[in-house]
């Protein structure tokens, strides 16, 4: 009930924007390659971006 009004935290805002994005590269990858492969790039870049905060917050 009190998780209702916390706030993400930066690390899950960029983790759910990663989900979404390998989610549409899954979903790119079968119909348009050019696209997957942004939508893989840019989830790269996020998932480098989490790693740099998680090492940041030990």
């Amino acid at each position: 009930m009190f998780n209702l009004f916390k706030k993400a935290s930066p690390i899950e805002k960029l983790q759910k924007k990663y989900e979404k994005l390998m989610k549409d590269w899954h979903a790119l990858s079968t119909s348009n390659r050019a696209e997957s492969d942004k939508k893989y790039a840019e989830a790269q870049e996020i998932q480098k971006q989490i790693e740099q905060l998680q090492q940041a917050q030990k």
